[in-house]
């Protein structure tokens, strides 16, 4: 981290802004470069961009912040240009020709960790927040990066350690007649600890949702109101509906979002036996997308049991969520096993929505979800286990070294979520995964 680094910033294209980030020692001097002026730290001056030949590329703004007062804790230039690519690549050459080299991707967020300035969670937030596809994601990525989670993150750590401080103390002191294990108050706190974690998952659970979003593939015999529970779901004719059986022949995609649970939604052709040659490529097309799905809504009608039989479709491990449509003909009928609803009507929608959302993960509102990552879903569900496992161990056996292991095993889980402890191979696929320029 001893070099420079420098980046275009902004997306590439025309903008009415660009810029260009320059993080290193050698910031200042080729601040002094471009603008021939000295900087003074966190003061924006309006000023003339230059080569090192003296000729003259654009006139923007500069801002200088020194180190450690800087998003990474170093020394660090911004020039806010014209949005114009070829002015962008000029200001970066200048930069490359004295003394930075082109950043990697993430290399500025990834010196922000390095530097202590952000921990692992909050890093990740960063790309998070920018990838967000929905405000509630974007809410969600911002409470990360404001540190509520690992502020959570952290109590947990706390408490873990408070408790491993006290089983361990206790083993010191083994010979004493108090048996500290079979104190009340100790199992009271674990079991405090493991309702926080429940807590905590469930939010992180919630932002993993809403960053990841769902695949959800519609599929169903012919006629039975794919399309038209398509076009219901997205308010839109987006499917071509007929009385005709198999008008649908090739897969059809949208984009919707559920309370801020982005939804990709896939109708496809009816799943029948049939000798026309495009509606079978339709068939086989629709049990393709069915292998990729997180969840399938198996279409039939109301008041009868018409669902698509998938025992002879291999579904690795993928929720099936029955819906009976045209409840609106069939009124007053309640399937036993799955939902009754109209894409014509409307009926039952709203509870084919939530049941969508329940099936992701999602409960009830994602207002104060974390945005999480599925590494961070993994490590807390860890947590619990050992946690959970710890405990079992005081109530049953009074095994305290073995109480402590599980605790100091949880306290490890945590610190990969914040980078306490990470490995370089973590590191480098997590940033490797940001933008340029961030």
């Amino acid at each position: 981290m001893s070099d420079t680094i420098a980046a275009v910033a902004t997306a590439r294209g025309k903008g009415a802004i660009g810029v260009v980030k320059i993080s290193g020692a050698a910031a200042g001097s080729i601040a002094a470069v471009i603008t021939r002026e000295t900087m003074v730290p966190r003061v924006a001056r309006y000023l003339d961009f230059f080569t090192a030949d003296g000729v003259m590329l654009d006139r923007g703004i500069a801002l200088f912040f020194a180190a450690p007062h800087s998003y990474t804790g170093e020394d660090v230039l911004e020039l806010q240009a014209h949005g114009n690519p070829h002015v962008l690549d000029q200001l970066l050459a200048v930069a490359l020709q004295n003394g930075a080299r082109q950043a990697r991707p993430g290399e500025f967020t990834e010196r922000a960790f390095l530097n202590n300035k952000l921990d692992l969670a909050q890093a990740e937030a960063v790309a998070d927040l920018i990838e967000s596809n929905s405000a509630e994601a974007a809410r969600a990525a911002v409470r990360s990066l404001s540190g509520d989670f690992s502020k959570r993150v952290e109590t947990i750590t706390s408490t873990l350690v408070e408790l491993r401080v006290y089983i361990e103390a206790a083993l010191d002191f083994a010979e004493e007649e108090i048996d500290f294990l079979r104190d009340d108050a100790l199992t009271t706190k674990l079991k405090q600890l493991d309702s926080l974690i429940d807590d905590t998952l469930q939010r992180a659970t919630n932002g993993c949702a809403l960053r990841e979003g769902l695949t959800v593939v519609i599929v169903g015999e012919p006629n039975v109101g794919k399309s038209s529970l398509l076009n219901c779901l997205t308010q839109q004719e987006t499917a071509i509906v007929t009385d005709i059986a198999g008008t649908t022949r090739d897969v059809l995609r949208e984009h919707i979002v559920i309370d801020g649970l982005p939804v990709r939604l896939v109708d496809t052709a009816g799943i029948r036996d049939t000798e026309d040659k495009v509606e079978r490529e339709g068939v086989r097309r629709a049990r393709e997308q069915m292998q990729t799905a997180d969840l399938i809504l198996a279409i039939g009608t109301a008041g009868t049991d018409a669902i698509p039989a998938m025992h002879d479709i291999e579904l690795p491990d993928i929720e099936i969520l029955k819906v009976f449509n045209k409840a609106d003909l069939a009124p007053g009928i309640q399937p036993a096993d799955g939902l009754a609803i109209s894409a014509k009507t409307g009926q039952g929608i709203e509870d084919l929505r939530e049941a969508i959302k329940r099936k992701a993960g999602v409960e009830q509102s994602t207002e104060g979800a974390f945005m999480a990552r599925r590494r961070h879903l993994n490590a807390l569900h860890q947590v619990r286990l050992h946690v959970q496992t710890a405990n079992t161990h005081l109530l049953e056996t009074a095994a305290g070294e073995l109480a402590a292991e599980e605790l100091r095993a949880a306290q490890l889980q945590l610190n990969l979520i914040t980078g306490a402890f990470s490995a370089d191979d973590l590191l480098g696929e997590i940033f490797g995964r940001f933008c340029i320029g961030k």
